[in-house]
Formats: structure tokens, C-alpha cells, sequence
């Protein structure tokens, strides 16, 4: 079987040279006709009776047939891809009613799409919409590039919350490009759940808590909630085990309040205790080392006006801290809880007091975040520096995201003992993997050796190398050496001081991911008509170096000249080395390769 690395060089090339003349007319993409998977969000992709499941076809015969039939909408997938047009269509059946009494048909029904700046900053994309027997949404009017380049950025389509696809297509005017992105190789956060977090009651598949987390973790988010049926029942349980998942999340609370007089239920708070346990003991004996969260019931928005509202989520939230405390007290490690009050619901944030309009989503998702982000060692701040995103600012060029797929693929084969980060200049300095050009070749191989690997990436920022580093490319085997030099392409948008927080934080990642490594930080390399600031900025980055305990090197000091300017004859363009200047270089960082 072809890696979905594999695959997605392949439809790389082969849509990329696909051309067609401007008639005016559209052409339709179907995914179910993919050759490889581009709907994210499955865990059993090639387990499905119906395309758009989100359990593998065994289960129908496993779990209840309420949870089977739930199983069937597509809640939390998405389908990505790339364009260059002013213009995209979607259109699809679906089999059920369009809306429900307490939630619209675009959040019951309804696509949502969501593009990625080529600075990777998320933008909403607004439709004109009919929902009849094909349901059919129109996206216009949209800037289909950024300064960069002519080819398009990524799009990210979410799929209906509450209704079953039939079949879907997504057009695009001929004459244009457009390229299926396939799912992407992160390990997934994988979320079990009731309707809250299946997407009740969001106004747009986007808007949901799950959604929502998905984007400011941008990492890929499996949605196993069951609407009315999120139980830690031990079949949901055994399956959700079987995903190789970066983290499990149990949010089945608001399922499994005691209800004395509902003849539909015979759950006791006994009960309820020994599924906590039972569930936690499961994923911990099947997945060791994999953080597993548990989520508190957010409460009912009622619930200071009405006593039984407020004894229904305090019973249960009461019994999940016994539990965890139990749990705890076995030994059990990387278990977390989430408690009520981190996820902040009020008076103004639920539809009808138990399920959350888009305020209470954003709410949900914001609480999650911060302790994900904490448990993952995935740290933000305030600064634009200290915030991981993608790129794609140079496609004419490389391709970002194939060239970090490749980097994870050479990693699954062996660990390099030098690796060095950084942006175009040391991406186009030579080693592996290859970029479109090695200027210096043979001083890279004189200068790091034959084991080193090269994470240099055209035009990246600080905030693009922790991305990276929190997205896996640091993972696995212990690393000898790593040589860090990034911040040049943040000169013309940051202060010094943003600069400065940005590499703390890269430091303190790449401390947790590689903490036996010899990390040394490299000063930024002169620049034409920026040697002054560079060299004050370059006395910053030593002082912090110091206070985090990593190596600090200057080799860019050989570039100047005695009047403190570049020596122009080292440069191509004032900034990206030449031959001869990849050699001084090399020669100056040799030393410290040991």
C-alpha cells in the first residue's frame, strides 16, 4: 500500500498539471472517487459501509442501534483542499430533515468553509445557500490569492452535524487550479461525546466546540459523540482504543445524570462511577502513555433558578471527581480533568439551558485548549511570534506542507545526529531532504556530515518553526546535536522584544521534545541594511541563551566586513549566501559540530 506521503506527492503532480480552458463552466470533484484519504476525521477509513461513517461497519453489529445510526453523520469530518479561484460550489444530498426545532439547517445540514491565509492565519469564507432535494452552496467573491504567489491557498470544508450525505461534489471554474489535500499524519485528538459535543446546537458546522478546538490546535480531531448516547459504554470504549490517538477525551457527563422518574433510564450513580473507571482502566491498559481527559459536566444554564437542574450536573460532577481521585490514587498516569467552571458557561451562552449556541462552543473550546495546550507542552503567548501556524508563502518554489511530510517520513527511518532549523538559508544550503537548489552542497556535507538533516524552510518565521516542532519533526529517536537560526523573516513585522519571546518559547519546546540534545542557538546572519539591529538583537538572543541553558554562536560575524557592513561579495542578493559565502559560513559553525 502507497504512505499517504506517497500519495499526496502524486496528487500533487498529477493536479498540478492538469489545464483547462476558461468556458465559463465548472468542473466537480467527488471525493469518494480519491485515490488516497482526504476525509479527515475517520478513524477506520477503510473499515466504512458508507462513505461519510464515522465507525467502521463491524459496529453496526456492536453497539446500540441509536449510536449506529449516529454513527452515520458526519460530525467533525472535513475535507481539505487547495484553489486558486474567485469561486467554489458545493453541492450534495442529504437524507434526513434540513433543520431541527431547536438548531438551523445550517448547522443541521449545512457545509462551512474555512480558508488559510498563506501566513497561515484562518479566514471564514460567507455563502449564498438553497437547501432543496440538493442542497447547494455557493461561496463567491473570494480573494483566491494573497501577495505571495498566483496559486490559491488552502480551504477546509466541514461537513453537516446532524444529517447524512448521500453524495457531495465540490466545483471549481474551469481554467482554475484545485488540488484534494489528503488527511494529514498527526496522531488525532479523539473526542467521545454526547450531542454537545457532536455539535448541538451550533449555527454552522464550523462553530461547533470540536471544530473550533480543531483549528486552534490545528491538528486533526476524530468526533465519536453520539447525540443522547455518550454512555462509556465498554463497546464505544473498546473501539475508541483501538486509534492511535494523540489524546483521548471523555465528555459524556450531560449523558449520564440520574433522572429517578425517566422510565427510558436505569443508570444509578453507582453505575455512572464504575464506567468512569472502567473506561479510564481500558484506554490505560490498551494505550500506556496516551493523556486521557475527562471532561465535568459544564452545567445547565438554569441551574441557579432550578434546584433540579442544578442537583442533576453537581451529582455527576461530584462522582467524577471521586472517580478521578481513585484513578489517581492506582497509579494511573496522564489522566487529567477538566472541571465545570473551565469552560465558563453562563445565562447567555445555550439555546435551551443544556445545549450551547456559538458563544458557549467558543467558550467549550477555549477551556479545552488551555488544558491541551498544557498537557501537549504546546505552549502559546500573546505575540504573533509565540503563536504556531503553517505557511505556504512560496508554492511557486517548495511545497511546505509535502516538504514537513517527507521530514516526518525520514524520521519514522532513522534519527539524524545533527539536525539544523531554519528558514531559506539553510533550506537552500544543501543535505537532506533536498530543496529545490543547493547553493552549498559541499559545504554543508564539509560542515554537518552525512547524518544531519535539514529543517530549513523557505521564508519561515519563528512561529512557523514551532508549528513544526510541535507538529512532530523534533518526535522520537534522542538527537545528538541541533543548531537553531530563525528570526530574519520576522525583522520587517516584529519588535525586538516579540522576536526575544518567540525563541523562548522555541527553546523551551525543543528542550521538552530533545532534552539530552546539544541545542545551540545561532545569531541571526547580517543582512543588508540591517547589521545594526541584527547585531542588537543578536546580544538579546545571547543573554537568553544564558537564562535557558542552551549554547549560544555567532558564526554570522564572518560576513562583515571591518566597516560593519556585509561584504557583498558573500551574498546573491544581500540576504541568502552565495557559494563562496555557504564555505566562510560552514567553516565559521565547523568547530562546534563535534
Amino acid at each position: 500500500m502507497k504512505s499517504a506521503f506517497t500519495c499526496f506527492l502524486f496528487v500533487l503532480l498529477f493536479t498540478s498539471r492538469l489545464s483547462f480552458a476558461q468556458t465559463g463552466k465548472f468542473r466537480w470533484w467527488n471525493p469518494e472517487t480519491a485515490t488516497f484519504p482526504v476525509i479527515e476525521g475517520q478513524a477506520w477509513p477503510e473499515e466504512l459501509k458508507s462513505p461519510y461513517d464515522r465507525l467502521p461497519a463491524r459496529a453496526e453489529k456492536q453497539v446500540r442501534e441509536p449510536v449506529w445510526d449516529l454513527a452515520g453523520m458526519p460530525s467533525g469530518l472535513m475535507l481539505r483542499f487547495r484553489a486558486n479561484s474567485a469561486e467554489i460550489r458545493v453541492r450534495y444530498v442529504v437524507s434526513g430533515q434540513h433543520a431541527l426545532q431547536h438548531m438551523p439547517a445550517t448547522g443541521v445540514s449545512g457545509v462551512d468553509l474555512y480558508a488559510l491565509s498563506n501566513d497561515g492565519d484562518w479566514l471564514w469564507c460567507a455563502a449564498k445557500y438553497a437547501f432543496g432535494d440538493t442542497i447547494a452552496f455557493d461561496f463567491k467573491n473570494l480573494n483566491p490569492n494573497d501577495n505571495y504567489h498566483k496559486k490559491g491557498r488552502e480551504y477546509r470544508l466541514f461537513l453537516p452535524l446532524y444529517n447524512k450525505i448521500k453524495w457531495l461534489e465540490i466545483g471549481t471554474p474551469e481554467g482554475t487550479e484545485f488540488t484534494p489535500l489528503a488527511v494529514r499524519p498527526d496522531k488525532p485528538v479523539v473526542v467521545y461525546g454526547t450531542s454537545i459535543a457532536q455539535g448541538a446546537c451550533a449555527s454552522r458546522p464550523g462553530m461547533a466546540w470540536t471544530s473550533i478546538l480543531g483549528r486552534k490546535l490545528d491538528r486533526p480531531l476524530i468526533n465519536l459523540a453520539f447525540s443522547g448516547n455518550g454512555m462509556l459504554e465498554n463497546e464505544l470504549i473498546s473501539m475508541i482504543s483501538e486509534i492511535d490517538a494523540k489524546m483521548y477525551v471523555l465528555d459524556c457527563l450531560p449523558n449520564m445524570t440520574i433522572r429517578p422518574n425517566d422510565p427510558d433510564s436505569d443508570l444509578t450513580i453507582e453505575e455512572v462511577y464504575r464506567r468512569i473507571l472502567a473506561s479510564v482502566r481500558t484506554l490505560r491498559e490498551k494505550r500506556p502513555g496516551v493523556p486521557i481527559v475527562l471532561a465535568a459536566h459544564a452545567g445547565y444554564t438554569d441551574g441557579d433558578i432550578n434546584p433540579q437542574s442544578k442537583h442533576f450536573y453537581t451529582e455527576v460532577n461530584e462522582t467524577l471527581e471521586k472517580a478521578y481521585a481513585a484513578l489517581k490514587s492506582e497509579g494511573i498516569k496522564e489522566l487529567y480533568m477538566i472541571p465545570k467552571e473551565d469552560f465558563k458557561q453562563d445565562t447567555e451562552t445555550m439555546v435551551d439551558g443544556t445545549h450551547p449556541n456559538d458563544l458557549g462552543m467558543m467558550r467549550y473550546a477555549e477551556g479545552y485548549e488551555k488544558h491541551i495546550r498544557t498537557i501537549l507542552h504546546e505552549q502559546t503567548d500573546a505575540f504573533s511570534t509565540t503563536k504556531p501556524l503553517t505557511q505556504m508563502r512560496e508554492l511557486y518554489n517548495y511545497d511546505w506542507e509535502a516538504r514537513h511530510r517527507e521530514i516526518l517520513e525520514l524520521n519514522k527511518k532513522s534519527a539524524p545526529t545533527n539536525i539544523i532549523i531554519g528558514n531559506s538559508i539553510t533550506h537552500f544550503w544543501g543535505g537532506m531532504p533536498k530543496g529545490p537548489r543547493a547553493v552549498g552542497e559541499d559545504s554543508w556535507m564539509d560542515t554537518f556530515g552525512k547524518n544531519a538533516r535539514n529543517l530549513g524552510y523557505g521564508w519561515d518565521r519563528i512561529e512557523n518553526v514551532l508549528w513544526r516542532v510541535h507538529h512532530g519533526e523534533l518526535d522520537g529517536n534522542p538527537i545528538n546535536r541541533i543548531f537553531v537560526n530563525i528570526g530574519t523573516n520576522n525583522l520587517h513585522l516584529n519588535t525586538d522584544n516579540e522576536i526575544v519571546e518567540g525563541w523562548r518559547l522555541l527553546i523551551e519546546a525543543i528542550k521538552y521534545r530533545q532534552p539530552q540534545a546539544q541545542i545551540t542557538m545561532l545569531g541571526i546572519y547580517p543582512r543588508r541594511a540591517q547589521e545594526a539591529r541584527v547585531e542588537n538583537l543578536n546580544k538579546k538572543l545571547a543573554l537568553l541563551t544564558g537564562e535557558t541553558n542552551v549554547n549560544y554562536l555567532d558564526p554570522g560575524k564572518v560576513f562583515l566586513q571591518k566597516d560593519g557592513k556585509i561584504d557583498e561579495t558573500l551574498f546573491s542578493d544581500g540576504l541568502h549566501p552565495n557559494a563562496k559565502g555557504y564555505s566562510v559560513l560552514g567553516k565559521a559553525i565547523k568547530p562546534f559540530v563535534k
